[in-house]
């Protein structure tokens, strides 16, 4: 069998790591031979391939990024884009594919294996927010980057006295905001599922600083405050999964708490540094399992469905069960990091 690996979406810590161990796995235990996709889906739709083999995997466990290459392409918006992808596949001999990404490259996948491609899954998002399994890969290595981040502003926050408002990412989802805000010891934590109050955010600011401490406010880029304006845009232009680019909440928040509370406030958006460079030692572990039973689904001939990890098992599940819905932080969870607020 020809097997096509490809890696779509936002790049990810733990890309290469899922593509090492499928080719590893597939060449040495399956007897499988592969191609490589460039830059997602594009790569089948367009027919751009480069070699994918032990030489090439050798050395990239450690690098962030993907080897593949990526884009937010999506053939189903593109005329006759789905024939093409057909028509390529055959034409290269490709038996089956391997996609490796979070929601929309997924949504994709789940597509295609309906109409009778042969696709197994990987998710991966720094987001954390597919269902159907625990974990996603990159997830860690976000919070982590975030987390030294706040560790850091801590003390340039209480030199000069000043409100800090880090901004992470997370879209529809905060678990990067409130992993990281946990763990940093962040004032306030704010997250898309919870639409905050500004007024209450400045108490807590007041608060903080009355203990003679300067507030830590970690704030998911997709919140939204209660009095309404919706997420905060960079445009209002939307990529091929009709996502619009969101960015500065964390702006528009620190200049809201400096007006209403007279504290000189800054904020700092992390943006792609979260999701760029060296995986950590959790993410290389979960995504080289979920490359290796990924290219086992293969072998098996059991398509259509997503690896996840349960527990501490790697389980499949049908494609569905990842991209059906999304997974968000509960009432519950968020409470928990409420009793360390002001």
């Amino acid at each position: 069998m020809r097997i096509g690996v490809l890696t779509g979406g936002g790049d990810c810590p733990g890309l290469n790591a899922v593509i090492r161990a499928v080719v590893r796995k597939g060449v040495s235990v399956h007897e499988l031979d592969f191609v490589g996709y460039r830059d997602g889906w594009k790569g089948p739709l367009e027919g751009l391939t480069m070699d994918l083999g032990i030489a090439q995997v050798r050395g990239i466990l450690p690098r962030g990024g993907t080897i593949l290459g990526s884009s937010r392409t999506n053939p189903f918006k593109i005329e006759n884009g789905v024939e093409q992808i057909k028509e390529n596949l055959t034409r290269d001999g490709v038996d089956a594919l391997v996609a490796i990404g979070g929601e929309d490259t997924l949504g994709v996948a789940t597509k295609l294996a309906d109409l009778g491609v042969n696709v197994v899954g990987v998710p991966k998002t720094i987001d954390n927010d597919l269902s159907g399994t625990d974990f996603t890969f990159g997830f860690d290595t976000a919070v982590n980057i975030a987390s030294e981040a706040i560790d850091r502003l801590h003390t340039t926050a209480e030199s000069h006295h000043r409100a800090l408002v880090v901004e992470v990412m997370g879209r529809h989802a905060g678990w990067i905001a409130l992993h990281a805000g946990m763990s940093g010891g962040a004032n306030v934590v704010l997250i898309p599922e919870v639409p905050f109050d500004i007024e209450e955010v400045c108490n807590l600011v007041r608060k903080r600083f009355e203990t003679q401490y300067s507030p830590i406010i970690v704030v998911a880029e997709g919140a939204v405050p209660r009095e309404g304006g919706g997420m905060t845009l960079v445009s209002g232009e939307r990529d091929a999964f009709g996502h619009v680019r969101l960015g500065g909440i964390g702006d528009r928040l620190a200049a809201e708490i400096e007006q209403r509370t007279g504290a000189e406030s800054r904020a700092v958006v992390l943006g792609h540094i979260q999701r760029g460079g060296t995986p950590t030692a959790f993410d290389r572990w979960l995504a080289t399992r979920f490359g290796l039973h990924a290219i086992d689904a293969v072998a098996d001939k059991e398509f259509g469905v997503m690896v996840a990890l349960r527990g501490t098992d790697i389980v499949r599940v049908p494609l569905i069960e990842g991209t059906g819905e999304l997974k968000l932080v509960t009432p519950a969870e968020y409470a928990e990091a409420e009793v360390f607020f002001g």
